[in-house]
């Protein structure tokens, strides 16, 4: 169904949730390109910044973008680096459009591309994934991603061609499901697919960073993707379950062969290099399981804790007229 045009004095259509940290080199390109690609739209918007324990200038920046423009933005202040996700669900549970869409703050997803986002929405969708077009990272990210991409969805069925693009749309009924939701750890565009009823997914483009660089690593990729399977699947439990039946299996049958073997031809020493080669390969796979195992537990032990996502500094925003 199409969304109807909101009267002026209500609710904003359209809320754009940006995550921040350690942006302060390429805010200002970011304020020049965002603002009037909103604008352009014609439609009630609120800017949602969150400023995720910044140790740059980002915060006294968008606290200054704040008071230029105090009408639309709106900004969170974390008093500690908490991750992307954190800052995204507070952006979430201060939304207030009947449409969401997460950016960036690295401008790699252009603003411009937020209307056609918007104008998808409006077909009646309630979630709009993306995928970038034309890449402009290496040749090792890019290949690397379309392996984990392949490996997620055949280990936890939900079919995201691009998991690593943050441009992304979200229909109110997405957005009040996930914040519902208690998960310490989780991956929000995946979350987001299981509970929408009509997805889609569009092109969007896609450029190098404006300014800084990169803040996911090696390892902050390695743990998207531990939480993209363990947080969708219980598969790879399953899976190393069944494993260590057929080792099992395996390793009495090659212990009744030698000892047959001992009995027909006698004591020998030959096979002692194998064994231990053997011996190592099953240590191997259980310290996998036991790390997989802990992998589980740790989700666990995190969510039992009950502690906050977030604790929050301060909201820079504008009162509403009582």
């Amino acid at each position: 169904m199409t969304l109807p045009a909101l009267p002026p004095e209500s609710a904003p259509l359209l809320s754009v949730v940006v995550p921040v940290y350690n942006e302060e080199d390429g805010l200002a390109a970011l304020f020049a390109r965002l603002y009037p690609a909103l604008d352009a739209l014609g439609l009630r918007y609120e800017l949602i910044f969150i400023n995720d324990g910044s140790s740059d200038r980002s915060a006294a920046l968008l606290a200054a973008q704040f008071r230029a423009r105090p009408d639309v933005t709106r900004v969170i202040l974390f008093s500690a680096n908490y991750g992307q996700h954190a800052a995204i669900m507070a952006g979430f549970e201060r939304a207030r459009g009947e449409i969401t869409v997460t950016l960036d703050a690295d401008l790699q997803n252009p603003p411009e591309e937020i209307g056609n986002l918007v104008t998808k929405m409006q077909e009646g969708y309630d979630y709009v994934g993306t995928i970038r077009r034309q890449r402009q990272d290496s040749w090792f990210r890019r290949h690397a991603s379309r392996a984990m991409n392949r490996l997620r969805e055949s280990i936890t069925h939900i079919e995201m061609t691009d998991q690593g693009c943050m441009l992304r749309a979200y229909g109110r009924n997405v957005i009040d499901a996930i914040n519902q939701c208690q998960e310490i750890n989780t991956f929000i565009p995946a979350l987001a697919y299981t509970f929408a009823s009509k997805p889609v997914e569009i092109e969007v483009g896609h450029a190098e960073r404006e300014a800084g660089e990169s803040k996911y690593s090696l390892y902050s990729l390695i743990r998207l993707n531990f939480d993209l399977v363990t947080g969708f699947s219980l598969m790879p439990l399953q899976a190393f379950s069944f494993m260590g039946i057929f080792l099992s299996i395996c390793s009495a049958l090659f212990v009744a062969y030698l000892a047959i073997r001992r009995l027909v031809i006698g004591p020998e020493a030959e096979g002692l290099f194998t064994l231990f080669g053997i011996a190592f390969f099953l240590i191997g796979v259980l310290l996998f399981g036991i790390g997989l195992l802990g992998e589980y537990i740790g989700r666990i032990y995190q969510e039992v804790r009950r502690r906050p996502r977030y604790t929050i500094q301060a909201v820079l925003e504008e009162k509403a007229p009582s």
